[in-house]
């Protein structure tokens, strides 16, 4: 049995059930560090390139903490994870594709990295191999990856079905690793509802956004994200643009966006955008045009190491305040 390493952070919260069930399904251990903290942080900042955006210093910080508790550290190359030609060619940022190889050479005492290519754009017939490629270097023969890759394929289906009911990553995660969970019945209706989109690590970590979704939860705010979306929804929104981004994560903001930018429920749109990061300053300027356009109310907040949670929490409440204005002024 080996201890299999996997950082809290990037693809994390999209991922995490998929292939924890499918270590643990071939006997190995699954480590996780720990959520995001400011030693991880400035550990990260301190190891990474000065030109790197906050997710990615946080993610250095993080494999980090997990050197010298683990056998394998599972940092794969994520190149495409679905068939998305009908709306153009389509990959991950630069940093996800050299992600591998920036923590193999910032850390001399890591352990061995498991940095195999995924690239599905072949189609999902391509997972079995990926996980059959992962198995080997663990010890494990092509049967028993096969049949963990098919229970993991369960799993994350069940993931997402609990996304789509509104649930957010740490409370569907919740559910399906502890037995004694419930799947509560949805939040009530808040004052208003706001869709919050940008990229899964800078959404969902309370500390990279420092507690973003807590201030809007004590506002009475309830919160959509792109992630509630199905694929097929997303998708509808796609064919719409005359040519989609060339980032995954990036096509995922915008089409969410774009989509409760249509919805009369939904009273207003925040976009987490990471200081530094090029695709994200494209997405923001998109995302302003169109709810300029469309007369939704948007709010953009940018993040980074130097964030304070004192200025996100004005914006916040000077947004909600100005959604409340326009709400009273309506009705009257």
């Amino acid at each position: 049995m080996a201890r299999v390493g996997i950082p809290h952070a990037l693809a994390y919260f999209l991922y995490h059930p998929f292939w924890k069930t499918f270590f643990e399904s071939l006997g190995h251990e699954v480590i996780t560090s720990t959520p995001t903290t400011r030693s991880i942080l400035d550990r990260g900042v301190e190891e990474t390139v000065n030109d790197a955006c906050i997710p990615i210093k946080i993610y250095h910080g993080h494999v980090a903490e997990l050197i010298g508790e683990t056998d394998f550290i599972f940092c794969p190359r994520l190149v495409s994870v679905r068939r998305h030609g009908d709306f153009g060619s389509e990959t991950f940022c630069p940093k996800f594709l050299g992600l591998p190889d920036l923590i193999r050479l910032t850390f001399d005492q890591a352990p061995p990295i498991i940095d195999t290519r995924i690239d599905l754009k072949q189609g999902k017939d391509q997972l079995e191999s990926i996980c059959r490629e992962v198995g080997e270097q663990l010890g494990n023969d092509a049967q028993q990856s096969k049949a963990a890759c098919e229970k993991a394929q369960r799993v994350h289906k069940r993931f997402l079905a609990l996304l789509e009911k509104g649930m957010l990553p740490a409370r569907a995660m919740e559910i399906l690793f502890s037995p004694e969970k419930t799947v509560s019945p949805p939040d009530q209706k808040g004052e208003f509802n706001i869709a919050v989109v940008g990229y899964p690590y800078a959404i969902y970590d309370p500390y990279i956004n420092v507690g973003l979704l807590n201030m809007l939860n004590k506002e009475q705010i309830k919160v959509y994200t792109q992630d509630m979306l199905s694929d097929k929804i997303l998708n509808r929104e796609a064919r719409e643009l005359p040519k989609s981004m060339f980032w995954y994560f990036s096509n995922r903001a915008v089409y969410g966006a774009l989509h409760f930018m249509k919805k009369d429920y939904i009273d207003g749109i925040i976009h987490v955008t990471a200081f530094a990061c090029g695709p994200d300053s494209m997405v923001d300027r998109l995302l302003e045009i169109e709810a300029r356009r469309r007369g939704k109310p948007y709010l953009s907040i940018s993040i980074d190491e130097h964030t304070a949670e004192s200025g996100v929490r004005t914006r916040v409440e000077a947004f909600v305040d100005m959604l409340r204005y326009r709400r009273d002024k309506y009705e009257n």
